[in-house]
């Protein structure tokens, strides 16, 4: 059997191995860079920016995830995540639909005023961030229209509305995620989640 030559070896693939972290060092890296990018985004960021600014080493980073798109999508997906979480959590065990719906979109804005305007700009420019972030954006507006179904079938929300106030959640929704309405009112991504909360009961309102 033959062997290539070591000079025909590619790069780097001489007894290299991937670099473990332990899961709890890999999460609180993660976390920190998710402070890191909400505070100032991250198009301009290197990963020789990103290691300097978290006190490790490239290697370290690479071993989180194998490159500095991967890194960034780790810490956006961490960050919906939690949001996710703690604000269906919340606004899940209220019962009445009006409050529910109040506490999860008001819960939604509270969450991204976190995110700086740097840093929503580059994830709706980036498409791996941008498609996170659609997916989740879908996910509240289903989650809204489901509330509003729940509503109308006690009797707390005029049902000939229903459809198209669930409808048009989606759209607006969709307006936040891509920056029209947020550039046109000159309001932040949070911001924007409040005022569509009343904008929402209000309309539903008997």
């Amino acid at each position: 059997m033959s062997m290539k030559p070591p000079w025909m070896t590619p790069p780097g693939a001489r007894g290299t191995k991937t670099r473990r972290l332990p899961e709890a060092r890999r999460e609180e890296l993660i976390e920190r860079l998710e402070g890191l990018i909400l505070a100032e985004g991250f198009a301009r960021l290197t990963v020789d920016d990103l290691a300097a600014r978290l006190a490790c080493s490239k290697s370290t980073l690479y071993a989180v995830a194998s490159s500095k798109e991967q890194l960034v999508v780790a810490a956006v997906r961490r960050f919906f995540r939690d949001v996710t979480t703690r604000v269906e959590n919340k606004a899940g065990a209220i019962g009445d639909p009006a409050q529910r719906i109040a506490a999860y979109l008001s819960g939604l804005g509270a969450e991204l005023q976190r995110m700086s305007p740097e840093c929503h700009a580059d994830m709706v420019s980036t498409p791996a961030t941008a498609e996170l972030y659609a997916k989740n954006s879908l996910a509240a507006a289903h989650w809204v229209r489901e509330s509003i179904q729940d509503g109308v079938a006690i009797g707390g929300f005029r049902a000939a509305n229903a459809e198209f106030v669930g409808a048009a959640v989606s759209l607006l929704i969709d307006g936040i995620q891509h920056g029209e309405l947020l550039d046109r009112a000159g309001l932040s991504a949070g911001a924007a989640y409040a005022e569509l909360s009343d904008l929402v009961l209000s309309a539903l309102a008997k």
